[in-house]
């Protein structure tokens, strides 16, 4: 993976791991609701050093799920969900290896353009339409992964300029600016909600 950009407030070599390793990145994705976007991207670098090694999707599809469980619940848990989490990292590597041979990169690196892309990816386990936009946002600003209509595909996160996603994120005070979205989103559907 060439020229990412991400860097989150996170360990060095848990950013480096996300910046390597196509598997780890979308870990981070799959781990990144109802935790801090700090923790679950973190936890790609945790598993990996819970394991001893760092995994590939084939050995994750076929690990003891109780085992797995074990491994996600281990404290500090690696999410606040971590059964659940633990059997979808699981389901999303055992896609991989039925239909990417095991190589996430594949997902994006045969996608024909923005739309393929993000069909590819809404066809994982968990990712809805938000998180698979989110997803070719993060590809395509942060690691040059630009299929034609990728920032169509991506909707309001592949404007420029926009402080929506993880794929806005280089540093601390961009961190800041899309913490400070989110919670102006969850402000007005909580305010349309009651009102």
């Amino acid at each position: 993976m060439r020229g990412m950009t991400l860097s989150l407030p996170i360990a060095a070599e848990a950013n480096d791991l996300l910046r390597r390793s196509p598997l780890a990145l979308l870990i981070g994705m799959v781990l990144d609701q109802q935790v801090s976007m700090e923790k679950a991207f973190a936890g790609p670098y945790e598993l990996t050093r819970r394991l001893g090694h760092e995994p590939d999707a084939a050995e994750l599809a076929d690990y003891d799920p109780e085992a797995l469980v074990a491994v996600f619940a281990e404290r500090p848990a690696l999410h606040r969900f971590p059964k659940a989490m633990a059997a979808r990292v699981q389901e999303v590597c055992r896609v991989l290896v039925a239909r990417y041979d095991g190589d996430p990169s594949r997902l994006w690196s045969e996608a024909t353009d923005g739309a393929d892309l993000l069909a590819r990816l809404t066809a994982l386990p968990g990712f809805g339409r938000q998180k698979g936009q989110i997803f070719v946002a993060l590809l395509g600003k942060r690691l040059g992964v630009q299929p034609p209509g990728w920032r169509e595909a991506a909707g309001t996160y592949g404007a420029e300029g926009v402080f929506h996603s993880i794929a806005d994120v280089t540093d601390e005070a961009s961190l800041a600016r899309v913490r400070e979205y989110k919670q102006q989103v969850k402000a007005s559907a909580k305010e349309r909600a009651t009102g």
